[in-house]
């Protein structure tokens, strides 16, 4: 066989070689695309699953009918919820009141005029906290106050779509505490039809996504920003 009949056969053979191969690359090809949308179907589905869990979790959420603990917490982002927080302490469901993450420039006598408490009240049992800047910082900065007095069980106030995170954060940083929800009922997620308002969908949509983030982070504890004003992390389990 001379020399150009063997380059004919050698390039034959190739050509052989690749249409045969090609089928096996596009069979790959395909079922790595078949897979991969199983995978992202069901990916969505347990997503979305747990959108209309924490949903109707937080929109069913109550507060209990006779709340009592040693003392209370409730993480500033509205009156609403420090007016809640000043009236549970005056009726005796805890002992002593902190307010966490206020703004440095907002006053003691601002918060007690906004609330219409008495001034023996705020003077007797109620403690403001400047140096929560997030959630993560309401919950280091409660921990802090918790431990320095000895608290066993928290009160926690806050918003009932602001709960889930609140409490893991809590927890998070103090898994010793018994940390007992009282929500504060947002009028735009007590009705059915919650979804139809684009404003109330956008919170719900907001607050999912910062679980989901804060349950990450504090799975892997990668990413867990300080939250605080000061640099103290006594307070930090890791």
């Amino acid at each position: 066989m001379d020399l150009t009949t063997r380059k004919a056969v050698s390039s034959q053979t190739l050509r052989e070689q690749s249409r045969s191969d090609r089928p096996v690359r596009r069979s790959l090809f395909r079922r790595f695309l078949r897979w991969g949308g199983f995978g992202f179907i069901i990916l969505v589905a347990i997503v979305f699953g747990g959108f209309l869990h924490f949903a109707d979790s937080i929109t069913t959420l109550k507060p209990p009918l006779e709340p009592k603990a040693d003392a209370i917490v409730v993480l500033t982002g509205g009156y609403q919820r420090i007016g809640q927080a000043v009236e549970l302490l005056r009726t005796g469901a805890g002992n002593r009141l902190l307010i966490s993450g206020v703004h440095p420039t907002t006053t003691p006598s601002q918060i007690r005029r906004l609330t219409q408490s008495p001034v023996s009240l705020f003077n007797c049992c109620v403690d403001v906290g400047y140096d929560a800047l997030d959630t993560i910082g309401n919950a280091r900065e409660a921990a802090k106050w918790i431990h320095a007095r000895g608290y066993k069980s928290i009160l926690v106030v806050t918003n009932n779509y602001h709960m889930p995170r609140s409490l893991a954060e809590l927890k998070y940083v103090d898994p010793a505490t018994d940390f007992i929800p009282y929500p504060v009922v947002n009028s735009d997620l007590k009705t059915t039809n919650w979804f139809t308002d684009p404003n109330a969908l956008r919170t719900m949509l907001s607050e999912y996504v910062k679980v989901l983030l804060a349950g990450a982070r504090n799975l892997t504890g990668l990413g867990r920003p300080l939250g605080l004003r000061s640099r103290e992390t006594d307070d930090d389990p890791s």
